[in-house]
């Protein structure tokens, strides 16, 4: 599986029929495995699914410490990718599962419980960043969209200092490009309280969630935050920012990490 597309015949309408050769955005199931367990089936491009896997976990709060993980595995089947992930403790002792289908069709196993847990908490972290580098780390990020360029079928999402871009990530899903950078500041010890994310698509709770449990202190995107979102994120101390455009942007939250807001 290394291609990220695939080309395809289509015929497009343009004041009349003409045939047409697109790429289109490859799709593959990932099963995450835990302990012999299936959690779940994530549909991704396949890029990194080693972090995509453990940054699922780490936001539905399987797993705490990159210690408690004793062993990683990614199975090509060719129709899918399976992911095994064993821990050296029980996962599922006094779990219970609740399963749901979220505004992204991700699949949240316990929903209900991370937002519970995530608001008792304080999201910490001094990061100041300018108007100017929101802005320019926006722009960033569409120029480094190929993948979305191409086949107009994927979000990317960026772990970032507010004068540097430090990770890039696309794929069919926010969710998936989100929990791939949360996976890889997980597994690497990367930290994370002066850093941010910058991102494409909507803001819902499930993606603040996913945030917040990594702990970075600001997210910023393109598209629009939700009235759950915003409200957990000033509950929490989460600077969030959206709709960004050209020259401008709406801060839903600040908690003083905006220099001149």
């Amino acid at each position: 599986m290394s291609s990220e597309s695939y080309e395809y015949d289509v015929h497009e309408y343009k004041r009349g029929f003409t045939r047409k050769r697109i790429d289109s955005i490859r799709e593959v199931p990932l099963t995450i495995m835990l302990n012999g367990r299936e959690v779940v089936t994530l549909l991704c491009t396949a890029k990194y699914p080693e972090y995509l896997a453990v940054g699922f976990l780490k936001s539905d709060a399987f797993v705490s410490s990159p210690a408690q993980i004793t062993d990683l595995t990614v199975r090509d089947e060719g129709d899918r990718l399976v992911a095994e992930v064993e821990t050296c403790h029980d996962p599922w002792k006094d779990r219970i599962m609740e399963r749901s289908i979220t505004s992204g069709c991700g699949k949240g196993t316990n929903f209900g419980r991370n937002v519970t847990t995530i608001s008792k908490r304080k999201v910490g972290g001094d990061v100041r960043v300018t108007p100017d580098q929101i802005l320019a780390l926006a722009r960033e990020l569409h120029e480094r969209s190929t993948l979305y360029k191409s086949t107009r079928g994927c979000h990317n999402s960026s772990l970032c200092t507010p004068g540097e871009m430090l990770l890039f990530r696309e794929d069919i899903g926010r969710h998936n490009a989100i929990d791939m950078i949360c996976g890889q500041c997980f597994l690497d010890d990367v930290a994370v309280d002066d850093k941010m994310i910058v991102s494409t698509g909507r803001i819902a709770s499930e993606i603040l969630l996913k945030v917040a449990r990594i702990g970075i202190p600001v997210l910023a995107s393109t598209a629009v935050a939700t009235s759950f979102s915003v409200e957990l994120a000033r509950k929490i101390g989460i600077t969030l920012i959206g709709n960004i455009r050209d020259d401008s942007f709406w801060v839903y939250n600040d908690n003083g990490r905006i220099i001149g807001f």
